[in-house]
């Protein structure tokens, strides 16, 4: 089942002025190559599975990417890096995100993201992250997912904040894995999988290869095999 999670207040949330302002210009005001495209221009929705035991948690939608489409990671180059790596591990039934009706599914995975609008030079305040932190929490909430998927430094900070273990002296490393403990939001243990985000930044210059990024959505696939087999939702300890 692929479908939205949608927090109550999301589509028309309007808290952050500088995001607001941002999002509504540049769907305005468009790209030349999408000049014939209608723009979304909103606060951008998580798509997925809604039974999923895998979450993966991005940074905030692209200008021409999100912004214009209306799905995560869809319209923009982290798009074009991110689906077909899930498609290889068997988390979407396309290689490719067009639109918001495509008809891709995603299995067993559900993208979000820590801030829900464009912000301008792909950078959201801190202040505005906070704001979006109530959605986020939202959807882990229903979800309980056995495995997270921090897509970049910032969404993986954002996720110990949230999970209420950002004392801890855990390193954002590309292929770490840390053992979540039961919280306020999750109700059992779950795995946080780090990644560098499939930006164009990290991809042209070889930071993160297709080899790195399927390896991660391998691991993320063998956690939730181990506990299907288990047959609990309690999780045991993966290697690294």
């Amino acid at each position: 089942m692929t479908a939205p999670l949608t927090p109550p207040g999301l589509l028309d949330c309007r808290r952050c002025p500088r995001l607001v302002a941002w999002r509504e210009q540049v769907a305005r005001q468009k790209r030349r190559a999408y000049r014939d495209q209608e723009y979304w221009g909103r606060p951008v929705p998580g798509f997925g599975d809604a039974q999923a035991r895998v979450l993966a948690v991005g940074l905030a939608p692209g200008a021409h990417g999100s912004n214009r489409t209306g799905r995560m990671f869809t319209g923009d180059a982290s798009g074009d890096f991110l689906y077909p790596a899930l498609y290889r591990a068997g988390f979407s039934s396309r290689p490719q995100s067009l639109h918001r009706a495509d008809g891709l599914t995603l299995f067993d995975l559900y993208i979000t993201a820590v801030c829900r609008c464009a912000p301008p030079g792909n950078r959201p305040a801190p202040a505005e992250m906070d704001n979006c932190q109530p959605y986020l929490e939202h959807e882990i909430g229903l979800l309980q997912p056995l495995v997270i998927v921090a897509l970049g430094r910032i969404a993986f900070e954002r996720l110990l904040h949230l999970c209420a273990v950002s004392g801890r002296r855990w390193p954002f490393v590309h292929g770490a894995c840390y053992e979540l403990p039961p919280s306020s939001l999750l109700a059992h243990p779950a795995f946080l999988l780090c990644s560098y985000h499939p930006s164009r930044q990290n991809t042209q210059t070889g930071r993160l290869t297709a080899a790195m990024f399927d390896a991660i959505w391998q691991q993320a696939r063998q956690i939730v095999t181990a506990g299907s087999a288990e047959g609990e939702a309690t999780p045991g300890h993966p290697a690294p």
